[in-house]
C-alpha cells in the first residue's frame, strides 16, 4: 500500500517600513498573498516475485493511481489554513491472494434462480492474481493544518489534524510544530511532534479464517466442505492443522514522532541543514493477512495437485499452499532517522542538491539513503532536473525467506520490505513557471507545472515506475 504525500512550504517575508513622514505606520505583508491550489496526480506500477501475502514468493504486481488537491488560504495577514484531500485507487495481485481460491460457481436452472455450488477442485496460485474482494482498493486521506506567523516573521507555529481510510485500515492523527528564525533569517530551527491512532479491520487468509471459525474440525466445514487437501506427495490428506495460528487479541496501532531540524545559510551560494527524528510505534505492527510457512512443518496444498512439484515456479498455475501461520512481530518498534541536506548554487543556470539519511531501528534494520539532483534552468520559464537515489538496508532480525522460519520462533515475517537489499532510482523532471499567471481556469491562474518520472530497481527483483504531474494555481 502505497500511499502519495504533498509538502507545502510557507514563504515568509520581511516587513516594509514606510518613511514618508514621522507618523508613518508599519506595513505588514501577508504571509500568503492569495489562495493557492495544487492539483497533483501520480501513477505507480510495480512487479516482483516476493509477495508477502503469499509467504515471500509470488507476484507483486500492483498499480496505483493517486490524486491530491491542496488548498492553502490566507485567513489574514498572519494565518494560513491548508486543506489536503487525497484519493488513491489501486489493484494488487498479491493482496487479491488473501483469498486466492476459486471454490464456488453459480448454476442457473429452469427457475432462473442462481444456486451456489461447491466446486470440488478449487484452483489458486501465488503467481497470478485472483478475483478476491481484496484485489482492488481505495485510500482516502484528509489533512488540515493551520499556521500562524508573528509580525516580523521569525516565529511560526502550526497545528494539524488528519484522517485516512482504507478497506482494512483507519488512521487519525494530530500534530503541531514551532519554527524560529535567527540571524536575519539565515538560521532556522524547527521542532515538530505528531501522533497517529490507527485501527485494523482484521482480514485473515481464507484457510486460517476457517480454522479460527471451526477449530480442529474445520476441514469438513465452511469453505473446506467437499474440498480436497493434498500433501507434498500429491496424496489427499486430512492432517493439515495450523495450530500455531492464534487470532489477534487487539487491533490498534499507535505511532508517535518528534522531529528536529536545523538549517543554515552558509554563504550566498551554500545552504546546509540537519534533521533527526525519534519515532515510537506500539500495538499490532504485523499484518494479519501475510502468510508464513515453516521449514519444520509439512506442506499442504489445495487446487490442482499436478502443479505441486513446480509450486515455487511461475509455471504453477493451479495450486496454492495452505499457510502455517501469519506474520508475527513485536508490539513495539523504535526508529531513529537522521540526515542532512546540502544545496549549492553553481551558477545562474545550475544548482546542486544533495540529501543523505541514516536510519536505525530496534528490529535490526540499518539503512543509508543518498540522493542528488541537478536543476538546470533552460530559460526564465523552464527548468529540467535529472535525479538519482541510492538506498541500501540490512535485514530485520525477524525476516527469513519462504519456508526458512521455524515454528519455535516467537516473531517471524517473510515480507521482503524487511529483507536486506540495495535499490537504485533514476529519474528526470521538468518545471514550467509563469509568475504572471497568464493562463488560467475559471478564477484560477496557472503559476507552474511540474512533471517527474522515476524508475526504481531493487536487488531482490522488484521494479517500479512512477510518473507524477502537479499544477499550482493562484486565486485571482
Amino acid at each position: 500500500m502505497k500511499n502519495s504525500t504533498i509538502a507545502l512550504i510557507i514563504l515568509c517575508t520581511t516587513s516594509v517600513w514606510a518613511q514618508d513622514s514621522p507618523s508613518a505606520t508599519t506595513y505588514k505583508k501577508k504571509v500568503l498573498d492569495q489562495a493557492e491550489v495544487d492539483f497533483v496526480s501520480s501513477y505507480y506500477v510495480q512487479d516482483g516475485q516476493h509477495a508477502a501475502v503469499t509467504g515471500g514468493i509470488g507476484t507483486e504486481k500492483l498499480e496505483d493511481f493517486a490524486t491530491n488537491i491542496v488548498v492553502a488560504a490566507p485567513l489574514n495577514e498572519d494565518d494560513v489554513l491548508t486543506v489536503d484531500v487525497g484519493v488513491s485507487a489501486y489493484t494488487s495481485a498479491s493482496s487479491s491472494n488473501v483469498n486466492p481460491f476459486t471454490s464456488t460457481s453459480t448454476s442457473t436452472g429452469a427457475s432462473g434462480q442462481g444456486i451456489q455450488v461447491i466446486n470440488p477442485k478449487p484452483k489458486g496460485t501465488p503467481w497470478q492474481a485472483s478475483s478476491g474482494a481484496s484485489a482492488e482498493g481505495a485510500l482516502f486521506a484528509l489533512n488540515t493544518s493551520y499556521s500562524h506567523s508573528n509580525d516580523d516573521r521569525t516565529k511560526i507555529w502550526n497545528a494539524e489534524a488528519s484522517i485516512s481510510h482504507e478497506f482494512n485500515y483507519n488512521s487519525k492523527g494530530i500534530g503541531g510544530g514551532y519554527t524560529r528564525l535567527y540571524n536575519h533569517k539565515n538560521t532556522e530551527l524547527s521542532l515538530k511532534g505528531n501522533a497517529y491512532f490507527d485501527n485494523w479491520t482484521i482480514i485473515y487468509p481464507t484457510e486460517l479464517k476457517e480454522y479460527n471459525r471451526y477449530g480442529a474440525s474445520f476441514l469438513g466445514n465452511g469453505y473446506f466442505t467437499g474440498v480436497s487437501v493434498f500433501d507434498q506427495t500429491q496424496t489427499v490428506s486430512h492432517l493439515y492443522l495450523p495450530n500455531t495460528f492464534k487470532a489477534w487479541d487487539s487491533t490498534t496501532r499507535n505511532s508517535f514522532s518528534t522531529s528536529f531540524s536545523f538549517s543554515q545559510v552558509l554563504s550566498k551560494k551554500l545552504q546546509f541543514s540537519l534533521f533527526f527524528d525519534i519515532l515510537q510505534q506500539q500495538g499490532k505492527l504485523s499484518t494479519p493477512y501475510q502468510r508464513v510457512y515453516f521449514q519444520d512443518k509439512p506442506n499442504y496444498y489445495i487446487g490442482l495437485k499436478e502443479y505441486i512439484p513446480v509450486y515455487t515456479s511461475s509455471s504453477n498455475v493451479g495450486v496454492f499452499q495452505l499457510a502455517d501461520d501469519i506474520e508475527r512481530m513485536p508490539s513495539k518498534r523504535s526508529k531513529i532517522p537522521l540526515g542532512m541536506r546540502l544545496n549549492y548554487y553553481i551558477n545562474e543556470k545550475i544548482i546542486f542538491r544533495s540529501y543523505y539519511r541514516y536510519y536505525w531501528d530496534d528490529w535490526g534494520i540499518k539503512s543509508h539513503t543518498l540522493s542528488i539532483e541537478f536543476p538546470v534552468k533552460l530559460n526564465d520559464a523552464i527548468t529540467v532536473y535529472p535525479m538519482y537515489r541510492y538506498y541500501t538496508q540490512t535485514a530485520s532480525k525477524y525476516f527469513a525467506p519462504y519456508e526458512q522460519h521455524l515454528s519455535t520462533e516467537k516473531y517471524y515475517t517473510s515480507d521482503y520490505d524487511l529483507a536486506g537489499f540495495d535499490a537504485n532510482q533514476y529519474g528526470v523532471g521538468a518545471t514550467y513557471n509563469d509568475p504572471l499567471t497568464r493562463f488560467g481556469i475559471f478564477l484560477l491562474g496557472l503559476k507552474n507545472i511540474d512533471f517527474r518520472f522515476n524508475h526504481y530497481v531493487r536487488s531482490d527483483g522488484l521494479t517500479a515506475n512512477i510518473a507524477s504531474v502537479s499544477f499550482k494555481f493562484l486565486a485571482n
